[in-house]
């Protein structure tokens, strides 16, 4: 290992934006009393407004985009998410390393498309042997962070990795999934001293959020595959509970930090971190949605999905998701009385239309307006309101018509679990009434909720 590199004065040597030092035998708390040290000691370019302002930048734009970030396939998950670190650091590759426990071999399953990045895989070091040892191996096993300015001088690094890749520059953390240890986030670059210890800490942070999105997508692909087997119920419930609480309770920090943001930028007039932070926290509540239908998924399957009726104003209520929803370039157009009242669980009324709009303007022409309309329908029973949202898309193939409200079902080009439009269906259903759709390839699609103005609800 290579021990602190420092400069005349004893501040670490400069590199790619500041003071650099490589560490030895990297623990947590030694992180904390390196970074208070740098920062107590040295005047550096790391310590300016401008750049604490950058670091906030980079940490805001990371938490969005790792939220963002589909729950598909795990490699083209990983390698979105390998490519959004290696931008942040600007380094020149970033690894998500899973063990293979098979072959006992640290497997790249995600890897940054760079120069580097792809000479790595042409070299087949990609895959890493836990017998042959090396810095990612070590991290592993010790489960323990890494810090190296001058990784091309180490000894114990494997010659492959210092000669033919050329890393001289390396950061490694291990990598928490499901509450264990399953790999190695690593970030490498060809230039000496070019990390410093806050570097190694924003790693650690993002480290665990890697693990979280790649929880997320392991879980879901176990569910899909329980779902073509028939044996989805008592598996899928469990599975689905266990991720929807585990994902909210990392939420909830996350949510009290972009609200402190929130309000600091409010309070010094900082545009541009409102700005930032109002976008997180909209992805934020996007990924909170998700949690929600995850649990909604379980109450239904245990009995335990529970209404409150009461008397809705359907216009008012139908006006403001509109309202919500639509933004420039993306209308979501209201048609119907200035009043019709139903009794029925606002919240969960709601909840069905904001899945039918978004469903709409996700598959809306850019400049074409998504329709919401409502009104009174007369049966033999009595009065029913009507909802319609529809749109001018491409229109739903005939081979999905079929599948469209079973639970994780999914298009072509979708990027959800596929629980939207399933709750909405059962929604109604709670309600006495039905969820229907119409589509026409090239015709766009049309959904309609129907629900009795005065109810019996159905129970199962």
């Amino acid at each position: 290992m290579v021990g602190p590199q420092s400069t005349p004065g004893g501040c670490p040597p400069r590199g790619r934006g500041g003071g650099r030092r490589a560490i030895r035998d990297l623990s947590p708390g030694r992180v904390a009393r390196v970074t208070r040290d740098v920062h107590l000691h040295c005047v550096s370019d790391e310590t300016s407004p401008q750049s604490q302002g950058e670091r906030r930048d980079r940490l805001l734009q990371a938490l969005e985009s790792l939220l963002a970030l589909p729950a598909a396939e795990l490699r083209p998950t990983m390698d979105k998410a390998t490519l959004l670190i290696s931008e942040l650091l600007k380094a020149d590759k970033v690894d998500v390393f899973f063990l293979d426990t098979s072959t006992q071999t640290l497997v790249a399953v995600g890897t940054s498309d760079t120069p580097m990045g792809r000479k790595q895989r042409a070299l087949g070091l990609d895959r890493l042997p836990l017998a042959n040892g090396g810095r990612s191996v070590q991290v592993y096993e010790s489960d323990q962070p890494f810090m190296s300015n001058r990784q091309h001088e180490d000894p114990e690094e494997l010659p492959g990795i210092k000669h033919r890749l050329g890393v001289k520059s390396s950061l490694m953390v291990p990598l928490p999934i499901g509450g264990e240890t399953r790999g190695v986030l690593g970030v490498c670059s060809a230039q000496p001293d070019f990390f410093i210890p806050d570097d190694l800490r924003f790693l650690v942070a993002v480290a665990r959020w890697v693990g979280a999105v790649a929880h997320r997508v392991e879980l879901v692909q176990e569910l899909t595959k329980l779902a073509t087997r028939g044996a989805r119920r008592a598996a899928a419930e469990e599975l689905v509970t266990v991720l929807a609480h585990d994902m909210a309770n990392h939420l909830m920090p996350l949510r009290a930090r972009i609200e402190l943001i929130q309000r600091r930028a409010r309070r010094d007039n900082a545009a541009d971190y409102l700005r930032d932070a109002e976008g997180a926290a909209t992805s934020l509540k996007a990924l909170s949605r998700l949690i929600g239908d995850l649990l909604d998924v379980s109450r239904l399957d245990q009995g335990l999905f529970t209404m409150r009726p009461q008397p809705v104003d359907v216009v008012a209520l139908a006006k403001e998701v509109a309202a919500t929803m639509r933004s420039p370039g993306r209308a979501v157009e209201y048609r119907g009385p200035d009043e019709l009242v139903v009794i029925a669980d606002p919240d969960r009324l709601r909840q069905i239309l904001e899945n039918l709009t978004a469903n709409a303007l996700k598959h809306s022409p850019p400049g074409l307006p998504v329709g919401v309309d409502v009104q009174w329908q007369v049966r033999p029973e009595g009065r029913w309101a009507r909802i319609t949202v529809s749109n001018q898309g491409p229109g739903i193939a005939p081979e999905v018509m079929d599948t469209l409200f079973e639970r994780f079902a999914r298009g072509p080009g979708s990027t959800g679990l596929g629980l939207g439009l399933y709750l909405s269906r059962r929604i109604a259903l709670a309600h006495g009434g039905t969820l229907e759709v119409t589509s026409t390839p090239g015709a766009g699609t049309r959904f309609e909720v129907a629900l009795p103005e005065a109810p019996s609800p159905v129970t199962e």
